[in-house]
């Protein structure tokens, strides 16, 4: 079997244990769209709907329908502008933030946990590949899809922490 695909059978399985934990936590199991628009809006702070269609790489009417959604369900935030009231800037509720937090630090448990039962050597070779999936996760972002690039990539923050981002962060 060749490397693209061991590597892509071996995803669907790791992302489906991660996303377990939401269930440990008895949180909502929000659709991935849902999950990186408050990601989005959790790195910055505020966003117009028209900000957060360009960062994640989807129509204005796909974003219009996910804060209605969003809004309905308490996640989302609208103010208006105080420039021009027809324009509203998006923000996490204070429920979304509990719940991003809840589910980092749930996750992150789950995770560090289980790597704890790997051995130093397998930990430190996972450790090693972080910036290579970081590449590989940027180069499919990169990549057309039906006309359209993929919305999610993955941001470095060092050797020990990999989060989710909505916009490539070019290498250092």
């Amino acid at each position: 079997m060749d490397l693209a695909t061991e590597f892509g059978r071996l995803i669907g399985p790791l992302r489906r244990a991660v996303l377990r934990t939401r269930h440990a936590e008895g949180l909502p199991d929000l659709p991935e769209a849902q999950i990186e628009l408050l990601r989005a809006l959790q790195e910055t702070g505020t966003a117009t709907p028209g900000e957060v269609s360009t960062r994640l790489h989807v129509a204005p009417s796909t974003v219009s329908n996910l804060v209605r959604t969003m809004t309905a369900a308490g996640l989302v935030l609208r103010t208006p502008s105080a420039a021009d009231l027809r324009n509203v800037h998006l923000s996490l509720s204070p429920t979304a933030c509990d719940m991003l937090d809840r589910y980092d630090r749930v996750s992150t448990a789950a995770l560090r946990e289980a790597l704890q039962r790997l051995s130093p050597q397998r930990r430190k070779a996972i450790e090693t590949c972080l910036p290579a999936i970081a590449d590989l996760i940027r180069a499919l972002a990169e990549q057309p899809q039906g006309g359209q690039p993929s919305s999610l990539t993955m941001r470095d923050s060092g050797p020990q922490r990999l989060t989710l981002s909505s916009t490539p962060r070019s290498p250092t």
